[in-house]
């Protein structure tokens, strides 16, 4: 791994007996078949006799439905069904993330552009798409909410003016989704103390999860009189939990089975064609296969959500801060999704990694007639990051501090008290990251410039930030740039956030073989690797075969949020730990009477043998099984978390931390307002690194992203809630060319919380890139620049 470098520090057990166990960098089983393209995605799925379907989508951002004429459609050759909310056959018609507050077909009116009106089953796409474009839907426009001041005025039209749910009774408008208040300290008293106060307003654009596998499924009537659903998702349990109500089915009756998943960022935590693709195989018979084309991709998935953010921070001559008080708006579109996790997870982390004592602070989400926005990575902590590391760099310039001994001086460690109370009780090297990443070399300047010493000129293409939006000129300038977050890990908030494992071994051909089943849905992250060698690891055999994952074992929760390793793996690590201990409890009760250290010995399963802690082989576990199958499925939990106060904020709502600090390089062509970004180092501790390679490839990954919306990535949403760009034409994300040279110093400080001492960390990454980047410009530049994604006109003034 050329540029990485790993410094463990307090680790837990590592098993070298047994070749592709945790530490090591093993080889994904899905790795070739998704290199070489034969990997079977949810969109190549094919069954016998089946149909297309097809979704309708409303043209307005808010309007009335008058009426649905249908006649024309269903008359078309080869249509064989056109279902509207009318056709739906059970009384419960809308769904919901947190709380089911979004039609499964718009009824009354539609809430937003792109929302499903009706859907088609024909033999061929193509016809199911013309028969869609024959409905004849009267509107009527009604007056759009698209920002805080057109949902909160007096007369504001309601977004949703039926709204029941539990967070009504404690907001102070209909039009917000969710508020939570966090005070601490006495902040006016504090902000007596400052020597310096500095404020800012800053503003997020909506970006997308740009996963690269649109949404599609397959739905297969059943002859029991349910439905088999192969689908792209990730949280099996939760689409199921949300269809069989829709569809009048018992939870059994409907069998939802992961497909092939191109990518997911928490953009396939929402449904998008799964209980439609269910509703035209169950009226018509038929299997029906529902793909997105991108355009439709834009509309049938969640955001993330655009953001305004006031911050004030106040500090003494000698660097130490005082106070903080911010005001967060997030617009959450026409539907709840995951909103007010996206609030508590903005309000608890709004302070950053810092010590601060004294803070006020309110985050709050909007209803309004934009695209719904809910999960992507990073998960509200991304706005806040944005937001307070600007404000770190401008109280630096105001006290005349370098920028990251300013952040040091305020870093964070095990043993700090949050904002919302709770004591950070797992290592938390917030100084020794920003240590690291400064301390890494910076690649040469003008590198336009610079040749061998034969005089060959420089390829620029071989280059850091390769070809990627710049001159090489005289206008072109260098900035470099800091920034480092912080990320919770898991489900918060009191939400019972547990995995399920099933582990069956058993012996095939003379040899153990472990089988894992989990629901946990692989999105890319890497999981089915890393299941593996924790199987190995813990019962010590070679042979593991991960089943596809599906809903016939217990909930394995979201893949989000960088919880899979830490509580699938756990929960996968606990089935091991049983099954191994029922294998000793086999060969004590067969074997046992021919060796005392049966008894009297430490034992453990290494490389297909029972062995003694001193080394001493007793028996094969083939031998111990002979014919017996040890199975055991176990659900698993870590430490329980609590709700935040609506009045405080108080409340031990996460149930880990995670920290990335970057420095970003970047090469500013003034004249054109061109960005090339150079180098975007990353130094990240992840607890324990189960698969060195994966844990490099995810921190790459998040870094990337990061770089989109700090420089590319925008839905562009304008006053009439019309999407101006729902195409990879118009919305520009980072491609190979784009994406600079990204070196990782990866620290392993165990949580002794945790299994393995791992700490969630795919997310951490993607915060601190962007205000790394915007940074490295300011220095570049001398602009304000409060506002990402940072556009050629902001640095021309044009």
């Amino acid at each position: 791994m050329a540029g990485v470098t790993r410094t463990p520090t307090t680790l837990t057990q590592d098993s070298a007996a047994t070749k592709g166990g945790i530490g090591e960098s093993t080889l994904r089983p899905d790795g070739t078949l998704k290199v070489t393209g034969e990997f079977a995605y949810s969109s190549d799925m094919w069954h016998e006799d089946m149909l297309w379907g097809f979704t309708l989508r409303s043209p307005h951002a808010h309007a009335e439905i008058n009426g649905i004429d249908t006649a024309e459609a269903l008359a078309q050759a080869g249509v064989h069904a056109v279902l509207t909310y009318d056709d739906l056959p059970t009384a419960t018609k809308r769904y919901g993330l947190e709380f089911a507050d979004t039609p499964v077909l718009a009824h009354g009116r539609v809430r937003h552009h792109g929302e499903p009106v009706a859907i088609v089953a024909a033999d061929h796409p193509e016809t199911a798409r013309r028969a869609a474009a024959k409905i004849r839907v009267d509107y009527t426009p009604l007056p759009v909410v698209h920002d805080e001041a057109s949902a909160l005025a007096p007369d504001a039209p309601l977004v949703h003016d039926d709204r029941d749910d539990h967070h009504a009774e404690h907001v102070p408008h209909p039009n917000i989704v969710h508020r939570q208040p966090i005070v601490r300290g006495d902040v006016a008293a504090a902000r007596a103390r400052a020597d310096v106060i500095v404020t800012g307003e800053y503003e997020i654009g909506m970006q997308d999860q740009a996963f690269l596998g649109p949404e599609s499924g397959l739905a297969v009537p059943a002859e029991d009189g349910g439905v088999d659903l192969y689908v792209a998702t990730q949280w099996l349990h939760s689409d199921l939990r949300q269809i069989a109500p829709v569809l009048g089915l018992p939870e059994e009756k409907v069998r939802m089975t992961l497909s092939g998943v191109g990518g997911a960022f928490g953009g396939r935590e929402d449904l998008s064609m799964q209980i439609h693709g269910c509703l035209l195989a169950l009226r018509t018979g038929k299997p029906v296969k529902i793909v997105y084309n991108r355009f439709e991709s834009f509309f049938g998935h969640v955001h993330r959500h655009p953001a305004k953010l006031w911050y004030e921070h106040g500090a003494t001559r000698d660097g130490k801060l005082t106070h903080m008080k911010c005001r967060i708006v997030l617009d959450g579109g026409a539907y709840a999704s995951a909103s007010p996790a996206v609030v508590g997870n903005a309000s608890s982390l709004a302070v950053g990694p810092y010590v601060v004592d004294d803070v006020d602070i309110e985050a709050v989400a909007l209803y309004t007639n934009n695209p719904p926005c809910g999960a992507m990575r990073g998960f509200g902590a991304v706005q806040a990051c944005f937001a307070y590391e600007s404000q770190m760099d401008k109280l630096a310039a105001e006290l005349g501090l370098d920028a990251v001994e300013f952040r040091r001086l305020n870093a964070m460690s095990q043993g700090t008290v949050m904002p919302t109370g709770q004591e950070v009780d797992s290592p938390a090297p917030v100084a020794e990251l920003l240590r690291r990443v400064k301390a890494m070399p910076l690649p040469p300047g003008k590198q336009w410039e610079s040749g061998d010493a034969a005089g060959t000129s420089v390829d620029v293409r071989a280059l850091p930030g390769g070809l990627s939006n710049t001159t090489h000129g005289e206008g072109v300038v260098r900035g470099v740039g800091y920034a480092v977050g912080i990320k919770n890990v898991g489900f918060s908030e009191g939400f019972d956030d547990y995995s399920t494992a099933r582990v069956r071994l058993s012996v095939v051909g003379g040899e153990p073989v472990a089988v894992v089943h989990t629901a946990m849905a692989e999105v890319g992250q890497g999981g089915v690797t890393v299941h593996a060698q924790i199987a190995r690891t813990e019962l010590g055999v070679t042979h593991v075969t991960i089943n596809p994952a599906d809903t016939q074992v217990g909930s394995a929760g979201s893949t989000s949020a960088s919880r899979q390793t830490y509580v699938t793996g756990g929960a996968v690590k606990h089935a091991c730990e049983a099954v191994r201990e029922k294998v000793l409890e086999l060969g004590r009760a067969k074997l046992g009477t021919y060796h005392p250290a049966w008894a009297t010995a430490e034992l453990v399963l290494e490389g297909g043998k029972v062995v003694t802690d001193g080394g001493e082989v007793l028996a094969g576990i083939a031998e111990v099984l002979e014919d017996e199958v040890v199975d055991i499925e176990l659900e698993w939990r870590h430490r329980p978390t609590e709700a935040f106060d609506l009045t405080t904020g108080q409340g031990r709502g996460h149930v880990q931390y995670s920290f990335a600090a970057h420095r970003a390089v970047v090469e500013v062509d003034t004249e054109l307002g061109l960005v090339k970004v150079i180098e975007l180092a990353c130094a990240q501790d992840v607890g324990k690194a189960l698969n060195p390679q994966s844990v490099v490839g995810q921190i790459q990954g998040g870094t990337t992203q990061g770089l989109g919306l700090a420089v590319m990535e925008e839905i562009v949403v304008d006053p009439t809630g019309k999407v101006r760009n729902p195409s990879f034409t118009d919305y520009l994300i980072p491609t190979i060319l784009d994406t600079p040279t990204i070196p990782v110093d990866v620290l392993e400080l165990a949580d002794p919380h945790a299994p393995y001492g791992l700490r969630g960390m795919g997310e951490a990454p993607t915060l601190s890139s962007t205000p790394a980047v915007v940074s490295a410009i300011r220095a570049a530049t001398g602009l304000a620049l409060r506002r990402v994604p940072v556009r050629p006109e902001h640095l021309t003034g044009t």
